[in-house]
């Protein structure tokens, strides 16, 4: 994201990053769910923008970002440009592996599951209130209510383990003003495609504007 921030500069594109609650260097505690309260966040930071006159025009989110934009945009209809970095279409998918099997019994029964840091520290807990945040999310349902004018950008890695690259597809099938761009070889965080991964995005919000230029002259 900072690599991407920077290319957006020097396309003469400003841009803000921001952490969400409990990420980083923001307060609060870290949720396996709390997508919604995420998508909440960035209205709030989409707003703060606004009234300082200042025109939002794009949003773009990578893995649970990604998933906190494409809710913002089911729920807020005020942008119409978002990009989808990486983004998972079924929240369910994957669970078992980082939280074990019986996981749902497990976190019944003692409360919470408890997931440690390869240094042995607590990296965060996973309540039974987070999980079922997270579980009754069903994103392609969600992303039904994305408004048709609204360009949607998906960029995935054609190696992603984490969030295997029939995500994207998924979403390219429900989306009707979306377009496409699968990375060969490009892992989770595109690692070795950087350079690539901006191109795309860049030029994409470059369409944006070009388009709002367009329609701003013929109407």
């Amino acid at each position: 994201m900072t690599n991407l921030a920077a290319a957006l500069e020097n396309a003469g594109i400003s841009s803000f990053r921001f952490d969400f609650t409990g990420n980083g260097e923001s307060e609060g505690s870290f949720e396996l769910g709390g997508y919604w309260r995420e998508a909440d966040d960035i209205h709030s930071v989409a707003q703060h923008f606004e009234e300082a006159n200042r025109t939002v025009i794009a949003i773009v989110g990578h893995s649970k970002g990604a998933i906190a934009v494409l809710l913002y945009a089911s729920k807020y209809h005020d942008i119409k440009t978002i990009v989808n970095l990486s983004g998972s279409h079924d929240l369910k998918a994957g669970l078992e592996c980082r939280l074990g099997k019986d996981f749902v019994e497990r976190i019944r029964k003692e409360g919470f599951i408890e997931l440690k840091a390869e240094s042995g520290g607590i990296n965060y807990r996973v309540t039974e209130e987070s999980l079922k945040d997270r579980l009754n999310i069903t994103m392609l349902e969600e992303c039904l209510h994305i408004d048709k004018e609204c360009r949607v950008l998906t960029v995935h890695g054609g190696a992603d383990t984490i969030v295997p690259v029939v995500a994207a597809h998924e979403f390219a099938k429900i989306l009707p003003n979306h377009k496409l761009h699968i990375i060969e070889g490009a892992d989770h965080v595109f690692t070795d495609h950087q350079a690539e991964l901006a191109s795309v995005v860049v030029n994409f919000i470059k369409e944006t504007l070009q388009l709002d230029k367009l329609n701003a002259s013929s109407g």
